[in-house]
């Protein structure tokens, strides 16, 4: 049965309007699903945190005067525990190089054996050429062992010649911030957390 209504047009466009809006359907909100547990979530910041803090680390570094960089590697060595003390270590690593520091630490206090130190405070990647220069060192001073500093990165060249040579390691910038933060060295604890659990091994007990 037709409605005397439908023989005005704006009468069938208001009702085939009024159907569509019927038929819609409103999507539901969808609260945000966390796919970690907090102790993962925890994890992820403290990573996050750590990332931020090595590339913050690694700007002041790399803003340091040579001197001050000597220092500073000096105190990371010692951390470490190479040079016995930083007097020690200082003695031994007091001559000047080319934009860093070149000498030679114990490799434990009692200094049984040493280890011979390199440290470049660059912006470039170190090449190949400076890794076999470096060997030729450790050959005149007669060491099995060198470390290779640098405040930049390490070519893959320079990378597979330390690898061929065998008694170089080499420790760019990232690794450098990342000993920095592991020994603190130039960094201090602003707050700690203690995270704890349940221990089923009490209730089981009970």
């Amino acid at each position: 049965m037709t409605s005397d209504l439908d023989e005005y047009p704006e009468f069938l466009s208001f009702r085939t309007a009024n159907r569509k809006s019927d038929t819609q359907e409103v999507a539901p909100a969808i609260a945000p699903v966390h796919s970690e547990s907090p102790d993962e979530q925890l994890d992820t910041l403290y990573t996050e945190l750590s990332a931020a803090l090595a590339d913050e680390l690694l700007t002041q570094v790399r803003a340091l005067t040579p001197q001050q960089f000597e220092i500073l590697v000096v105190q990371l060595l010692v951390a470490m525990g190479y040079g016995g003390s930083v007097r020690d270590a200082g003695q031994a690593l007091g001559r000047s190089g080319d934009n860093g520091i070149d000498g030679v630490v114990k490799q434990d206090p009692l200094g049984l054996d040493k280890v011979y130190v390199q440290a470049k405070q660059w912006t470039n990647n170190v090449g190949s050429q400076e890794v076999r220069n470096f060997s030729g060192s450790l050959t005149y001073h007669k060491a099995s062992k060198g470390v290779l500093i640098t405040t930049a990165g390490f070519s893959s060249s320079a990378t597979d010649t330390a690898r061929q040579i065998g008694n170089i390691i080499l420790i760019g910038g990232d690794t450098l911030a990342d000993l920095m933060i592991q020994y603190g060295v130039g960094v201090i604890t602003r707050s700690t957390y203690l995270v704890k659990k349940i221990d089923s091994d009490f209730f089981e007990g009970i």
